[in-house]
């Protein structure tokens, strides 16, 4: 290892910091290595990453660390590495070129460019042999023969500006059922009715995409989604995707049956999946459900809690160089660790001998039976079953803390705390547990004191007491839906003035004038090659669909026109797409299912409003805003004093009469 470090010792990311030692002359992204590569007229090598990749890691021990590979990379380039989490906006647009260079994209990425910063080649992971060749043959058409490296540029470049371009569209007609279930029969081709999730693998949570199926078979009364959105969430808890020691949910499972995990684990899922289990459990009353959302935040306080409140990143999945390392038991430790009733529970988690992941001869645990068959099976109670559950958890925690830890990335993303923020806050409420909501509070309370910018905006990034990268849309985006479901929490309207505020700097910040979506990056915000939209959701929902249903949901709120076009515009321009890949586009359909069955704006006035808010979360209403609040600038608030408990509900412009009980407002709401 080289011990004199290179710029990037300097760097926040933790990603960047592992880099700091390579013999490459890593730089991180910013003037000196742009200036450097444009003074030198060398190219330039962006390489991007992130801390919990397993395969950043090996490319970095076979290439970067090597000194012949290192020494190609320092003479013939501008070497900048980049943590995709952090830098978004480059990973956007240097992932495009890949994409349209080779036809799929991935990381490690590593793309090389003219000084300009403009793409003539790349990929992803490369062996050591073949690394080398292509630096020096993309080195080599530089020196010779510069010309055609600039045409490759130019074209990519065209086609990094005009990919995916979405412009206006005049919505003819209203949106009716006919048009969701136009993007639901396709989709539901690719369900598996077996194991949960789609007919392949490997196999990915995508929250969003369930959280759309449980509303739609709520609303439209749908019993293939029903059955498939509640298999998914049953087979996924009881996996090996899931830590039945410590709670919280990998990226992936690289098979089919949700078994073998790829053990990193992101705050983005787990905070995707508190909220989705949440409202699961409130659709279905599935006490597993209950108990995963209580061991998930359980592990979100333990193990990825910073000193202010904010959450951090990821944890790796890699320990002591081994993937999964941490997480896995053999049968005689797993045995000695819980000692009475061993027998009984190596069998429940499918532990054996030989080990249940072949490949590397151990056991990742998981169960195949719900408690009560198990209980069933094994001739006792479910009581004395949870019980021997639960005493074997806390031995088995035990004795994993003495492991060697995997690495974690403990820098604080505001997109990402946004979803955990809001995640904690559904759960605070759909569960009656005002720890979660504290969690959440302490989160938002620290976003909005620290990490505001001077000009008014947020920053994305926040480690060691610094924040230096100015927010992208996302961060914006998810932060703003977080402060509107603390609003729900506890009605307070300071939530939902900060949450407009920051969409007003967002309108004016982020807009395209020749589209109705938002920019990426902000107005402000760094030149490069190209501003782009993110339109398309995937494992996260993407900027644009969450903008558009915080802009839905706070023009009801304040009875604001702006909003409501805006969200409507944004729809209408991506509605035709939606039904040639549903789950591309799932966030999206909620928006739509919003339109077709409009929103119930509930408002709760009164001395018992506590006891009513606690009555309507055990009723699951996927469609609705609550309001509550004396002396309130709301409009639909406004004039609503009473000291009787009453509840109005409107819905579409229309209110009905006050009802007294929460069962007479579901009589309403159910018309």
């Amino acid at each position: 290892m080289n011990h004199e470090p290179n710029s990037l010792i300097k760097a926040s990311s933790p990603y960047l910091l592992q880099h700091a030692y390579n013999p490459v002359n890593w730089y991180e992204w910013g003037t000196e290595a742009l200036e450097k590569a444009k003074a030198e007229n060398k190219l330039i090598l962006v390489s991007i990453g992130y801390s919990a990749c397993h395969w950043c890691h090996v490319m970095e021990r076979e290439s970067f660390e090597n000194h012949e590979v290192a020494e190609v990379m320092n003479q013939h380039f501008v070497c900048i590495k980049v943590d995709r989490e952090e830098r978004p906006d480059i990973d956007q647009i240097y992932m495009l070129a890949i994409q349209l260079m080779t036809g799929s994209g991935g990381w490690p990425l590593n793309c090389i460019c003219l000084p300009d910063q403009r793409p003539i080649y790349g990929g992803t992971y490369f062996k050591k042999e073949d690394w080398i060749n292509v630096l020096l043959s993309v080195a080599d058409l530089w020196k010779n023969d510069p010309d055609k490296a600039k045409q490759y540029a130019d074209r990519l470049t065209d086609g990094i500006r005009n990919a995916e371009k979405i412009v206006p569209n005049l919505k003819a007609e209203d949106y009716t059922e006919v048009h969701l279930r136009e993007i639901t029969d396709p989709w539901k081709r690719y369900f598996d009715m077996s194991e949960g999730g789609y007919n392949r693998a490997p196999k990915f949570p995508l929250p969003n995409n369930w959280q759309f199926m449980l509303r739609y078979s709520k609303l439209m009364n749908d019993d293939a989604t029903h059955v498939s959105a509640l298999l998914t969430l049953e087979k996924m808890a009881m996996g090996g995707i899931y830590d039945h020691v410590g709670g919280g949910f990998a990226r992936y499972s690289v098979d089919g049956q949700w078994h073998v995990p790829h053990f990193e684990k992101m705050l983005y899922d787990n905070g995707q999946l508190i909220s989705l289990y949440a409202e699961a459990y409130q659709y279905s009353r599935n006490p597993l459900f209950k108990d995963i959302v209580a061991e998930t935040v359980v592990w979100l306080e333990r193990e990825m809690t910073s000193e202010v409140g904010l959450f951090y990143s990821a944890l790796d999945a890699d320990s002591e160089g081994v993937e999964g390392k941490f997480y896995v038991w053999d049968k005689a430790e797993f045995k000695a660790t819980v000692g009475k009733d061993a027998d009984l529970l190596a069998d429940y988690y499918h532990v054996t001998g030989e080990g249940n992941w072949e490949e590397e001869q151990t056991n990742i645990l998981l169960t195949r039976f719900s408690l009560d068959e198990y209980a069933d099976v094994r001739g006792v109670t479910i009581i004395e079953l949870q019980k021997k559950i639960s005493a074997a958890k806390v031995k088995l925690l035990e004795a994993r803390s003495k492991r060697v830890r995997p690495g974690l990335d403990d820098k604080c993303l505001t997109a990402w705390n946004g979803m955990a923020i809001k995640g904690l806050a559904e759960a605070a409420e759909i569960f009656n547990q005002e720890h979660y909501y504290h969690l959440a509070v302490r989160a938002a309370d620290f976003v909005i004191s620290d990490l505001g910018a001077e000009d008014g905006g947020l920053y994305r990034n926040y480690k060691n007491g610094k924040a230096s990268i100015p927010g992208f849309l996302d961060d914006y985006a998810f932060f703003i839906d977080a402060l509107i479901s603390l609003y729900q929490c506890d009605f307070g309207e300071h939530w939902l003035r900060e949450a407009r505020r920051l969409s007003d700097y967002v309108l004016s910040n982020f807009e395209d004038t020749e589209s109705p979506m938002l920019f990426y990056t902000a107005e402000s915000g760094e030149t490069l090659i190209a501003r782009k939209h993110e339109v398309m959701d995937n494992v996260i929902p993407s900027s644009n669909s969450v903008m558009a249903q915080n802009l839905h949901k706070l023009g009801l709120l304040f009875d604001h026109g702006g909003y409501s076009s805006k969200a409507a515009d944004m729809l209408a321009a991506v509605h035709p797409q939606i039904k040639t890949y549903g789950s591309a586009y799932s966030n999206w359909a909620i928006q739509l299912l919003n339109e077709v069955f409009g929103v119930n704006e509930i408002a709760l006035t009164g001395e018992d409003v506590s006891e009513q808010k606690r009555l309507l979360n055990t009723h699951y209403i996927p469609n609705k805003i609550t309001l509550s609040g004396t002396n309130s600038q709301l409009p639909l608030l406004k004039d609503k004093q009473s000291f009787e408990t009453k509840i109005y509900i409107c819905r579409n412009k229309v209110c009905q009469l006050p009802v007294a009980t929460v069962d007479e407002a579901l009589k309403l709401i159910t018309k």
